[in-house]
């Protein structure tokens, strides 16, 4: 059988597979935006104090989170997936460990980056006398955009990396299907196809993070 012709043999799998990656990817980044950029604001906010207890604890909880082999964290999160969701196998529940990594990841970014704006934005605010939220809203992100989404792009190729080996666990998605279909059955062809669409994937995603970047920095 041809490259062409496996492809054309295991398309209904291919869309499944990629169905489940988009259902991985889609739950992990909104997580990621939803709790990690918060998480990322509130350690650069604590940082900046001579000590915080609140700050040393969020910032020990991601470094473990992020400095954990994926795939032990992914296993050892079975037990603690099956008692939240009632089971451990398919896209919904293998989203469980890819958030949490996917939160540790971008939070650790955005204090990065917010660590990065100038003193003078927050010299600006404090002489306007604007609350924590406005300064927060209206200067901080405001001024750290474009670093903000280049930091989430950072993570969304990541979460297309590790989704990856959800498979293993039983959370499908495309290199699943490029292990189950192409390299356990021989189709060397079907596996480096799959591995094409995600290389194409990543480069798309790439794009657009970049593009969106440059259009929203203020320095241009």
């Amino acid at each position: 059988m041809s490259i062409t012709e496996s492809i054309r043999y295991y398309l209904p799998e291919l869309w499944q597979a990629l169905a489940e990656t988009g259902i991985m990817m889609g739950i992990s980044i909104s997580a990621a935006i939803v709790l990690g950029l918060p998480l990322g604001v509130m350690m650069y906010l604590t940082r900046k104090r001579s000590f915080s207890l609140s700050y040393e604890s969020l910032n020990l909880l991601v470094t473990i989170i992020r400095s954990f082999p994926f795939l032990l964290f992914v296993v050892a999160l079975i037990p603690v997936t099956r008692l939240i969701l009632g089971s451990s196998f398919g896209p919904i529940p293998a989203s469980l460990p890819l958030s949490i990594v996917a939160i540790s990841i971008y939070a650790r970014l955005t204090e990065q980056v917010l660590l990065d704006v100038p003193e003078d934005v927050t010299l600006l605010a404090h002489s306007l006398g604007v609350d924590r939220w406005q300064y927060i809203r209206s200067f901080l992100l405001l001024e750290a955009r474009s670093g903000l989404v280049l930091a989430l792009t950072t993570t969304i190729v990541s979460m297309v990396s590790y989704s990856t080996v959800m498979g293993i666990v039983g959370g499908g998605g495309i290199g699943d299907f490029a292990i189950r279909y192409g390299y356990q059955r021989y189709e060397y062809g079907v596996m480096y196809f799959a591995i094409l669409i995600i290389i194409i994937l990543v480069f798309i995603l790439q794009w657009i993070g970049n593009l969106t970047a440059k259009r929203l920095d203020k320095r241009k």
